[in-house]
């Protein structure tokens, strides 16, 4: 597969996310742990070197998972994290962004992954202008992550769901690696942000790239254009919406999760999909019927 650089370190622009990993709500042990560590372990074998995960996918499940399955991890296995949240006892997601917190989150990571340094770990940023509270809290949050980079904790500072303004804002505190927005054929809200990456030579993540998983998955592949490329083309409409994202720029990463190891192959094969000029119109413009 073709590649790209997180800071330093070059991965396949196919990897994976251990989000799906979890039980529903990406809360509580998987449904099928045999299964969920055979994914894993198939995912390596077929190329992958991207990793993408977070302490609070569970909590704690999916690195759990990520070390049974691959630890000691191959020598170009690039681990990323997300700091920023947390999850209550009933699975609800609440901020988790003190630096303090920050820190414990970066910790909490490097133990149950048993590693030293996390290769990037980004910052999931709240929405909200750059100025006041909301900014001073910003720029907290990122010297804190920066003090983590020059201890060693952490290779690089990712950022996560930020507009093109906070992005231009956090890169003016501290070096920026990669991006994590929601972005897919039907969702494309983050098209600035990602044109701003491809131009700096900053990976972007599209996180949600086949749906989120929470309701509006078939949203995606149901888009009318979207299957009808895949039918031409004699694809899945998973793998057109993948062709699609990184057709968009040499800087996309993918990171599409998934429990099941026939979908984990389907999704990698993605990579051998080539839109045309046709496809390409067709998918200009989001479809949804």
């Amino acid at each position: 597969m073709d590649a790209f650089p997180i800071g330093s370190f070059p991965v396949a622009r196919l990897g994976f996310g251990a989000m799906q990993l979890p039980g529903p709500g990406v809360f509580g042990p998987p449904r099928d742990r045999f299964q969920a560590i055979e994914v894993l372990r198939l995912a390596v074998e077929l190329g992958v070197n991207h990793l993408d995960t977070a302490q609070y996918y569970g909590p704690s499940v999916a690195n759990e998972l990520i070390h049974e399955a691959l630890h000691p991890y191959p020598e170009d296995l690039v681990l990323v994290s997300k700091v920023g949240a947390r999850r209550d006892a009933s699975g609800g997601w609440l901020p988790a962004n003190s630096p303090a917190e920050l820190r414990s989150g970066v910790e909490d990571n490097l133990r149950s992954l048993e590693i030293d340094r996390l290769h990037a770990v980004n910052l999931r940023v709240m929405p909200g202008p750059v100025e006041g509270d909301v900014g001073d809290r910003l720029a907290e949050q990122l010297e804190a992550m920066a003090e983590l980079q020059r201890e060693g904790l952490i290779a690089g500072v990712g950022i996560s769901n930020v507009s093109l303004e906070q992005l231009h804002f956090a890169r003016s505190l501290t070096e920026v690696v990669c991006v994590q927005n929601p972005m897919n054929v039907v969702d494309r809200s983050s098209a600035e942000v990602l044109r701003a990456c491809n131009e700096l030579g900053i990976a972007f993540v599209p996180f949600f790239p086949l749906g989120s998983g929470f309701g509006d998955a078939n949203l995606v592949l149901g888009s009318a254009p979207l299957q009808e490329v895949a039918t031409r083309l004699g694809a899945t409409p998973a793998q057109v919406a993948l062709a699609w994202l990184l057709d968009l720029a040499p800087s996309v990463l993918l990171i599409p999760g998934t429990s099941s190891p026939a979908h984990l192959r389907e999704n990698l094969q993605a990579a051998e999909v080539a839109l045309d000029d046709e496809a390409r119109s067709q998918l200009a413009s989001p479809g949804t019927g």
